[in-house]
Order: structure tokens, then C-alpha cells, then sequence
């Protein structure tokens, strides 16, 4: 009933913007729509000039990025069409807001229940002192684990260790958990190896990012907080990823991206580097392209793409700019698939303006995923770690194969927003039953909705 009476709302607000744009016709309502539309082509391909190229065209395409925006206030305020503007964007968002709303209560995550979790006796936590730069110390997590009955084991940063060595070396020293105050890659490696024993898990958000931790619901501001799950925790049960035999919690990436991390300079310089390597990347002589198999060929295959990012649970929509980056759950058992392929500026406008629509990104999910190319080991990100990896590198899915302790007063997760799908809009707002009927409704294939690929 709450679902229906929003997607009712955010068709009236939906409504509203075009009465709105229909009475301001003789004050400028059409003006607003084509300059702002034209605007966002511009600053589009201004951004791509940037990116895919050097010398002039670089600078051509920093000047439209940067001055679009300001010609578009400029515009505005000079002929008096801001009140019509806002009046628009106002509209426009709540009914995006409310829309958004409707399908996510009509079509909830259904994420599993956290169970009971008995206290660990014998829990040992692995600490790299130079994450994040330098969490470890700065929060005092060694001293409170040890007080708190763990046994910790602190890496020296001048000496490369095998954190799945140690994992396993405290397993055979009696461990019943395993733990990690880490990047998200390193987290990855400890975590498979209590999955391989059916031990718990224990995240401690000492990273950079965190987005593991992050999709968790656990707290980023203050890593000691995760230390709680040890007195006072209860267990997840979710998947983890596995691409060539080797784990991951987050992201496996291929193409510009995995192209980038490989360079050395890029730890310390990063937006430098990216700028650096991108024109060759995108439309220069190092162009790398990958093809993609997804479920042994049950749906249409991608080709030569640009950028190919899978993930371990789907991400939130790309339309959506607050939960795009995240999931609202980690036990869908599917696999998140983004490709990307943009030949030029048009391509770019079009993704600007068309978001998840446009023809150069494809969102779904999967089961499966076989990544092949041209060479016979291609560059790979796992977890952000850069790798090389020989052809095909396959992604599959462990579902339920890690035991996760959380504390059990954690933030939680945030709510992600479903793609904006009009016509499942529609048929929610007019429909009587207590749930949607559209393509999707009520099934557990995570936050992203599997828009299939152009074939």
C-alpha cells in the first residue's frame, strides 16, 4: 500500500514538471530545457576531448568542461529563467526521489537475517600498520584486541608477507576466527581461508576505502568500533567471489582501469597517471579491448570493451549518484557486470544524457563471466590489486561460503536505490495488489536491475 501511494505521488510530481514546463512556455520553459540540454552535450564531450586526448584538443575540452556549467548559471541569470529552472529541477527530483522510493519499498532486498554468534576464544587478527595511512596505530587497535582477548599479528612493512601463509599457520595453531585490519585485497585473501575452514570472519575497516566494510554496515569513521563483534557480534553468512582460483570481496576490473594500476607510478600519483595513460588507452595505440562470455553464453555476449568492471553482488543503478557506488546486500549469489565502450565524443553526450540507457554502457547480472582477448595474459584489478592474468580469466560466485562476525551495533547499510523504470511505475501505481507485478518485482537478483546487452 506505502509502495503504491508513492509511485501515485511521483507520477503527479512527474506530472507537475510538464504542467510546469507547459505554462512557462511564454517565460522561457522551452529555452530551459534545450539550453540545458545542450549544455550537458557539451560539458560531455568536453570531458571526453579531455580525457581521450593531448595538446590542444585537451585543452579545448578543459575549457567546454569547465565553462558550460558556468554559461548555463550565466544564461539563467541573465534572462531570468532561473525561477523556471528550479522550479523544474524541484519537480523533476521528487518525483525521481519518490519514484525511486516506491520500487525499492515494493521490491525489497531481502538481504538474510545476521544470526547468533558465540564469543571466539581463540581469534587471531592480522594488522598491516601502514593501511590507510597508518589506522593501526592511530586508533590503537593492537592494544585494544589484545585487550579484548585476540592475538595479533602485526606485518612489518619493509618485508612483503603472505597473509595467506600466516592465515593459515594460525588455523593450524587452534584460530576459531580469523581477522583482518587491511586493505580490501588483503581482506580478500585471509577471508578465503577461513571460508576453506568454515571459520568466521572479522572485518576491522583499516583501509584506504573500505567498501567491503562499507557494504557491511559496518563503522569507517572509527575502526575500533569492528572490534566490538568479539564480546558482542552476530554472523552473516555471504558470497565470495573467485576469478582465476584467487579470491575477492569487491571488484574484478579489466580493460583502461586494470591498464592504469598496473603502472608503479600510480600509488603516488594517481590522477597524473590516469591523465597520462588515458589517451593511448581510449583511442591511441594502446587501446586494449576485452570480450565478454557471460553465463557460457545463455545471454548475448559484449565485445571489445573498454572497461569491464564484475563484482561480487551488484552495485546500486549508475543513475543513481548517492548509492551507485554501493550494495545493499551480499548474498544474492549473482554476479554484477558494467561494461563500458565509448568510440568518441557523441558516444560520451550520449552517456551523459541517456545514463544507464545509453548504448556504450551495459548493466546485469550473472552467474557466470569469461573475459577473453586478443592476448594471451591481459592486465587484471582484483580488489585494486594490479595483476596478470592469461586468457580466459573466468568469475564465478562461492554463494553463502563466508561467515562474516559484525558487531552487533553497527550504522548498517544504506538503502539502494533501484534503476528508475517508468513502466514498472505505472503498472505499481494502478495495481492492487501489495506488490509489484513488473519485471523484477519481489525476485533476489540485488540492487541492480539485469538490463540485458545489446547483441
Amino acid at each position: 500500500m506505502t509502495a503504491r501511494v508513492l509511485a501515485r505521488c511521483a507520477l503527479l510530481a512527474a506530472i507537475g514538471t510538464v504542467v510546469v514546463l507547459l505554462f512557462a512556455l511564454g517565460d522561457g520553459g522551452l529555452q530551459v530545457v534545450l539550453i540545458g540540454f545542450l549544455e550537458l552535450v557539451v560539458w560531455a564531450a568536453g570531458v571526453w576531448w579531455f580525457l581521450a586526448h593531448r595538446g590542444v584538443l585537451r585543452v579545448v575540452g578543459a575549457v567546454l568542461a569547465i565553462a558550460a556549467p558556468v554559461a548555463l548559471v550565466v544564461l539563467f541569470a541573465r534572462h531570468d529563467l532561473w525561477p523556471t529552472a528550479l522550479l523544474l529541477v524541484l519537480c523533476s527530483g521528487v518525483a525521481l526521489a519518490l519514484g525511486r522510493t516506491a520500487l525499492r519499498r515494493a521490491r525489497p532486498t531481502r538481504a538474510k537475517p545476521a544470526t547468533a554468534a558465540a564469543r571466539p576464544q581463540r581469534a587471531v587478527l592480522i594488522m598491516n600498520p601502514k593501511s590507510g595511512g597508518g589506522k593501526v596505530g592511530r586508533f590503537g587497535l593492537v592494544e585494544r584486541a589484545e585487550r579484548l582477548g585476540a592475538r595479533v599479528v602485526l606485518l612489518d612493512p619493509a618485508v612483503h608477507a603472505d597473509v595467506t601463509a600466516l592465515a593459515r599457520e594460525a588455523v593450524a595453531g587452534g584460530a576459531d576466527l580469523l581477522g583482518v585490519a587491511g586493505g580490501d585485497g588483503t581482506q580478500a585473501l585471509v577471508a578465503a581461508v577461513a571460508a576453506e575452514h568454515g571459520l568466521p570472519f572479522l572485518v576491522i575497516a583499516a583501509g584506504t576505502r573500505n567498501h567491503f566494510a562499507m557494504d557491511l554496515g559496518l563503522d569507517r569513521s572509527d575502526p575500533s568500533r569492528c572490534l566490538d563483534a568479539l564480546t558482542d557480534g552476530e554472523e552473516l553468512r555471504i558470497d565470495l567471489g573467485d576469478v582465476a582460483g584467487r579470491p575477492f570481496v569487491n571488484t574484478v576490473s579489466f580493460g583502461v582501469y586494470a591498464d592504469v594500476v598496473q603502472r608503479p607510478e600510480y600509488r603516488d600519483a594517481k590522477a597524473g597517471t590516469a591523465l597520462n595513460l588515458l589517451p593511448d588507452l581510449l583511442v591511441g595505440e594502446g587501446v586494449r579491448r576485452v570480450d565478454t562470455l557471460i553465463d557460457g553464453g545463455a545471454t548475448p555476449a559484449l565485445s571489445a570493451q573498454q572497461a569491464l568492471l564484475v563484482s561480487n553482488n551488484p552495485y546500486g543503478s549508475p543513475d543513481d549518484l548517492e548509492s551507485g557506488g554501493r550494495r545493499s546486500r551480499l548474498d544474492s549469489g549473482l554476479l554484477g557486470v558494467t561494461a563500458i565502450r565509448v568510440e568518441g565524443a557523441a558516444q560520451a553526450a550520449e552517456l551523459a544524457v541517456r545514463g544507464s540507457q545509453a548504448t556504450g554502457l551495459t548493466v546485469l547480472t550473472a552467474h557466470r563471466v569469461e573475459v577473453t582477448s586478443e592476448e594471451p595474459e591481459i592486465p587484471v584489478a582484483v580488489d585494486g590489486e594490479a595483476l596478470r592474468m592469461p586468457t580466459p580469466v573466468v568469475c564465478t560466485l562461492r554463494p553463502g561460503a563466508l561467515r562474516v562476525l559484525v558487531p552487533r551495533d553497527r550504522p548498517g547499510v544504506v538503502p539502494v536505490a533501484p534503476r528508475m523504470d517508468w513502466r514498472q511505475l505505472i503498472t505499481l501505481a494502478f495495481s492492487h495488489g501489495t506488490q509489484a507485478s513488473g519485471p523484477g518485482s519481489g525476485q533476489s537478483s540485488g540492487p541492480t536491475d539485469g538490463r540485458q546487452p545489446r547483441a
